[in-house]
């Protein structure tokens, strides 16, 4: 599913998610304390672990993680030259598909900055 209302796309995933977090809340607190511990400071720092968690998003065609992956990556004070060369790589690993999600990231990249 490719969007680009990447904004809205994060709402309508957090609504969508608010009733499962409630009947499945150990499913999602495991989930919780995965990413936190993926994504804790270690040898590899917080801006490379987002933009490699949004290649993989983008490899594997799910809007969704580039619009959460984008929206942290901002925060983080990465460039739109840092994911330009991400997203480089991206295209070579995974071929016409993934130059396709990489368009939609730098949408959700261009609508999400003018947002923040």
């Amino acid at each position: 599913m490719s969007t680009s209302d990447h904004a809205g796309l994060i709402q309508g995933i957090n609504e969508s998610l608010a009733g499962f977090r409630k009947a499945q809340p150990e499913a999602m607190q495991g989930f919780g304390l995965l990413a936190k511990a993926s994504m804790a400071a270690g040898e590899l720092g917080a801006k490379h672990k987002e933009l490699i968690a949004l290649a993989i998003g983008v490899t594997q065609r799910c809007s969704g993680c580039i619009g959460f992956h984008v929206k942290a990556l901002l925060k983080l004070g990465c460039t739109r030259a840092e994911l330009e060369e991400m997203l480089a790589i991206c295209a070579y690993m995974g071929g016409g598909p993934a130059l396709m999600y990489a368009a939609e990231t730098l949408q959700a990249w261009d609508s999400l900055s003018q947002a923040a």
